[in-house]
């Protein structure tokens, strides 16, 4: 085909937001979060694996592979096990990967801190603007988070 230079221009530049829309959908589409009230991770894909961790209900896992009916997946601190794909969801969530992370009454450095969250929190996902994530802790108070102080979808 004989196309002129602002149609190739066009295919390429739609060629390229295509591949990173697809990105960020695949990255998404490789999040779970646990289930049930509680999940084991396994050093292989199978009940008869040895016991990792015990994860809770809420916790946001990265699938690195699938085998049958089970996940391979790491965690936030880079941790990785087997997980039944039965005992996973798709419901989003976060865990604070910094020492403190302030949480906002809205999203950006200009809103007031409403509280304080420490490493490891696990927080139920509610909204996302650009840098920035609403969430729900178990406890204490909810509000906006920084999107570099978390880990999660």
């Amino acid at each position: 085909m004989n196309w002129t230079r602002p149609t190739r221009q066009l295919l390429i530049i739609s060629g390229l937001c295509l591949a990173a829309l697809s990105g960020t959908w695949a990255q998404a589409q490789s999040m779970v979060s646990v289930k049930g009230s509680t999940l084991n991770m396994r050093d292989g894909p199978g009940t008869n694996s040895a016991v990792l961790w015990e994860l809770r209900r809420g916790y946001p896992l990265q699938i690195t592979q699938r085998k049958g009916s089970w996940l391979q997946v790491r965690d936030f601190e880079g941790d990785t096990g087997w997980v039944a794909r039965s005992l996973t969801g798709n419901t989003p969530h976060h865990v604070v990967k910094s020492k403190l992370a302030n949480v906002r009454s809205g999203p950006g450095t200009q809103h007031r801190v409403v509280g304080r969250l420490a490493y490891g929190d696990l927080l139920r996902t509610r909204e996302k603007r650009a840098d920035w994530v609403r969430v729900e802790p178990e406890t204490g108070v909810g509000g906006w988070v920084s999107k570099n102080l978390l880990w999660g979808f």
